[in-house]
């Protein structure tokens, strides 16, 4: 490689490395136990993955139908409707947290009629976590899911149809199986994205312990009074990134074994 760029690449390369390793170095790998299974660490561990798996599993209900409308349907103006799902993979997160605000809060468009009609609220529950963080996840799934369909045979599906399946069943049984890896892709990034989210969670949830403060804001919290618990908790995070990205490394970053 040449020098012009070998350089930079390394330079790059140390950027992107090295306040990783330090925070690895700074770690008080002694105390990890205790630290780990403290009572704060472990709600916050707790609410966090229970939080990210149920918003995952909405995002499921929700983000494969919808990868299958942008896919296959001829339903118009899916170029538009393709971009405003992808909107939340570029807004920042607080703007989520506050357009759900606007929309779930009690004075919002669907949330007034949400507590008056059925006395449900949203904003600063645990609920609340689920929905905010299923909104910045939700375009993960979808991507993946959607690229698993285009990419997939549709001619099996012929043949499922030509023999009598109905729609229903040739999805369950033949479009399903064969964008399986996808679908899986995009359940474990989808997943991770929602185990990390911070800013719509925080304005849209709050930061109640116990309630709604997840491993993100239970860094936060304890960078200004226990730096101890917010470095093992943001290692906790950077080992289920790791996890994540090694496990789907061939699928989305292309390369090789």
């Amino acid at each position: 490689m040449p020098v012009v760029l070998a350089v930079p690449a390394l330079i790059g390369l140390a950027f992107l490395v090295v306040p990783l390793i330090g925070m690895l170095v700074q770690t008080p790998w002694s105390t990890l136990g205790d630290q780990l299974f403290s009572q704060e660490v472990g709600q916050a561990l707790l609410l966090s993955l229970v939080c990210a798996s149920l918003a995952t599993v909405l995002c499921l209900v929700l983000g494969v139908p919808l990868a299958w409308l942008l896919a296959r349907s001829d339903l118009p103006g899916r170029g538009v409707l393709r971009a405003l799902v992808t909107v939340p993979l570029v807004l920042p997160p607080v703007v989520g947290g506050v357009a759900l605000l606007l929309v779930l809060g009690r004075r919002g468009l669907i949330g007034e009629h949400l507590h008056e009609w059925f006395g449900v609220s949203l904003p600063f529950t645990t609920a609340g976590v689920v929905v905010a963080e299923a909104f910045v996840a939700m375009p993960f799934l979808v991507i993946a899911v959607e690229g698993a369909l285009r990419g997939a045979d549709s001619r099996f599906e012929e043949a499922a149809a030509t023999l009598g399946a109905s729609r229903w069943l040739t999805f369950r049984r033949v479009t399903l199986p064969s964008i399986a890896p996808g679908v899986v892709a995009g359940t474990v990034l989808c997943w991770a994205r929602a185990l990390g989210e911070f800013g719509a969670t925080i304005t849209f949830a709050g930061n109640f312990p116990g309630r709604t403060t997840t491993m993100p804001l239970a860094v936060y919290l304890a960078l200004e009074t226990d730096p101890g618990a917010a470095i093992v908790l943001s290692v906790v995070l950077l080992l289920v990134s790791v996890v994540v990205l090694v496990s789907l490394r061939d699928r989305w970053i292309g390369g090789t074994p």
